[in-house]
């Protein structure tokens, strides 16, 4: 099925007489008949339900239906993009291990990564995702297990080249994981690129409607665990927490990385995605297809404008052709990038935070990518934990402000702009 049609029927076919929706199974528990059965399941030998806080079937066919527009084999819906961004790293990383990330990722991944999953033992080494060949390939190191990106960076706005960084982590045996929350399957599918893993923020464009916190995973299934067997014995040698299943044996290349993370890693962190979460985030995935088309429709109107005008130092947006990162998107996202646009003014961080006061259509938030054309100061939010070295090392500088394009219309987005700039 074409995109479109996923996004409306994938992940769910009801049969005779069975709920039209996918139903929303709001139980902690499932009933089994003999204590047999349930130890089948504890042991990974049957497949099937025992308790929610590591797999509900509203979750699951959710997970379904996002792992199909993505081209993967096997996905899993975490409570949070965070969570998701953790798990996709810590399924393969631990303590006394190596990890190479994209310098320009969120501000949340980025302390994430640099200071929490640092004290767990794991160390990170940040490139410039425009770095050369030589400069990348002296990232990696023995011990070095994945690498990590996003397709659109937030809010740099850089677009990753994909392809390259795929070919650089499997010339080194390991995974390519990425972010593509801001491009969606709709806009670019990573895997076809060379990426192994891909991970969401569904609480933006996917959910779309500022309605319910959570993330996804999404395995490929074309990474070959047992080739590199030394490097991830998590994934190619036996788990003594589970009787011994050895995950790439049993679930092979399709299966292995999600039902890791699932067996364990859900099992002992719980980070997992509400049903109720779960179904708002259908209903966001049913319109996914129509509303990106309409947020890049919008925020292409709305970059040209800010570019045009005589207060606004510089902006940022894939969709440009002016911007450096156009001919990266002309490749991987001919169709259209995201509704989300960074850009400063020339009296800097001050004019900024004035220039915000005034806008009566773009709400003030600290949430990005949804219905509703909200603007933040990244500097004074997300990334406040972040030193003014660290802000323009991540492509954040002090004066950048995110503005995220809403599906309203463009006319009114851009006339509240303009009184805007006209009252500072």
């Amino acid at each position: 099925m074409k995109k479109e049609t996923i996004c409306v029927q994938g992940g769910y076919t009801p049969k005779n007489g069975e709920p039209r929706m996918i139903p929303i199974i709001q139980s902690t528990t499932f009933k089994y008949d003999t204590s047999e059965d349930m130890g089948k399941l504890f042991d990974l030998e049957a497949s099937g339900y025992f308790y929610t806080r590591l797999q509900n079937p509203t979750n699951d066919m959710v997970a379904a239906k996002i792992a199909e527009l993505e081209g993967g084999t096997a996905a899993m819906l975490t409570s949070s993009g965070q969570a998701a961004s953790f798990f996709s790293v810590f399924n393969l990383a631990g303590a006394g291990d190596h990890v190479i990330a994209s310098s320009s990722i969120y501000g949340g991944t980025f302390n994430l990564f640099n200071v929490t999953m640092r004290r767990m033992g794991i160390e990170f080494t940040f490139v410039d995702p425009n770095c050369s060949e030589e400069e990348l390939e002296a990232a990696f190191q023995e011990n070095t297990k994945c690498v990590f990106g996003e397709t659109i960076a937030n809010p740099a706005l850089i677009v990753l080249d994909i392809e390259r960084f795929a070919n650089a982590a499997h010339a080194h045996g390991v995974p390519l994981i990425i972010d593509n929350t801001f491009a969606t399957p709709i806009n670019c599918r990573p895997f076809e690129w060379g990426a192994d893993i891909v991970i969401h923020s569904t609480t933006k464009y996917m959910d779309g409607h500022d309605a319910a916190v959570g993330g996804c995973i999404v395995d490929s299934g074309k990474f070959d665990w047992m080739a590199h067997a030394d490097k991830f014995p998590g994934l190619t040698t036996p788990d003594e927490s589970y009787h011994g299943i050895t995950y790439a044996e049993k679930f092979g290349q399709g299966g292995a990385y999600i039902t890791k993370a699932t067996a364990q890693l859900m099992r002992d962190f719980g980070a997992i995605q509400a049903p109720m979460n779960a179904f708002y985030l259908n209903l966001g995935l049913e319109s996914l297809h129509l509303r990106i088309q309409r947020h890049c429709e919008n925020a292409q109107r709305v970059a040209e404008f800010l570019e045009q005008h005589e207060q606004v130092a510089w902006v940022t947006y894939p969709g440009l052709p002016s911007d450096k990162g156009y001919e990266l998107a002309q490749k991987y996202l001919p169709n259209g990038t995201c509704g989300v646009i960074a850009f400063g003014l020339k009296g800097g961080r001050a004019a900024a935070e004035a220039f915000m006061k005034e806008l009566k259509v773009a709400m003030i938030a600290t949430h990005v990518a949804d219905a509703h054309t909200c603007i933040l100061h990244p500097a004074n939010a997300t990334h406040r934990q972040l030193s003014d070295e660290e802000l323009i090392a991540c492509g954040v500088g002090p004066d950048l402000m995110r503005l995220s394009v809403g599906i309203e219309n463009a006319d009114d987005i851009i006339e509240d702009l303009a009184q805007a700039l006209d009252a500072i």
